[in-house]
């Protein structure tokens, strides 16, 4: 059934509870929006009581679910009218695994020493983080063309702009993010004055998304002795002044409406 056009339709990305996305989702429900609330797993989005409220499966690394998503919406709902690319590996405060012998496992996210993190996960963030904004966009930006109307936004961090030790590779991804996005607010112009490109760049926020990641050093790590700064810093989120996720949703979403 299509949604009626007093209703904005609004896709949001790594919609998994206790995050960012998950509270953005009640927000923008609250407001009388039609909320598309995306992760890569059901269970994840599964306690989402809001009738307005609509769990979606979506894996922002792969083309065919990005894509599959999107039509999903478009049939069922006529159209998208709001787009929030939040879907990004964890990074507000994550558990650590300490062996009581060694360190041993390399690292599960883009966040310790540049030097300990394997190209692989490297690679993984990128695409996650980098790759996932453009795949939405070029998703949902034919659709909002062909209406010459709708919004985009892209979730950021301020470590896109001031990268520090120990978070170089998360730095480096959201870097990227910003200049997608930025570059898509200037090329939008063009399509239509009614398109627009929005960044939010995100400071300390308080979520459970510590739950869902492990990270230790790696048995050959350079930085064996600065483990307790390196953890300070993973964590740093999750202390002192930062915001609730709540609270940060509410200020997220008072632009796009």
């Amino acid at each position: 059934m299509a949604a009626p056009p007093s209703s904005s339709v609004v896709l949001i990305t790594g919609s998994s509870h206790g995050g960012i996305g998950y509270s953005l989702c009640e927000t923008f429900a609250a407001k009388g929006c039609i909320v598309y609330a995306s992760a890569r797993r059901l269970e994840t989005i599964s306690s989402f009581t809001h009738p307005h409220i609509r769990p979606l499966i979506m894996d922002v690394t792969s083309d065919v679910s990005v894509h599959k998503a999107v039509e999903q919406i478009i049939e069922e709902a006529g159209r998208v009218d709001i787009v929030v690319a939040n879907a990004g590996v964890p990074c507000h405060g994550m558990h650590y695994h300490l062996h009581l012998n060694a360190y041993h496992i390399k690292p599960k996210s883009p966040k310790g020493p540049i030097l300990d993190i394997s190209i692989d996960d490297a690679q993984k963030a990128l695409n996650t983080n980098v790759l996932g904004v453009l795949r939405l966009a070029q998703a949902v930006f034919p659709y909002m063309a062909s209406r010459k109307r709708g919004t985009f936004i892209t979730i950021g961090s301020v470590m896109g702009y001031n990268a520090s030790p120990w978070a170089g590779m998360y730095a480096a991804t959201k870097a990227a993010a910003h200049a997608i996005t930025e570059t898509l607010q200037m090329e939008a112009k063009a399509l239509s004055p009614d398109i627009r490109v929005m960044l939010v760049v995100t400071g300390g926020v308080k979520s459970n998304i510590a739950n869902n990641s492990t990270f230790v050093l790696p048995s050959t790590s350079l930085f064996q002795n600065y483990l307790p700064n390196i953890i300070t810093r993973i964590q740093s989120s999750q202390t002192g002044p930062s915001m609730p996720t709540a609270e940060y949703a509410k200020g997220s979403s008072y632009g796009p409406i």
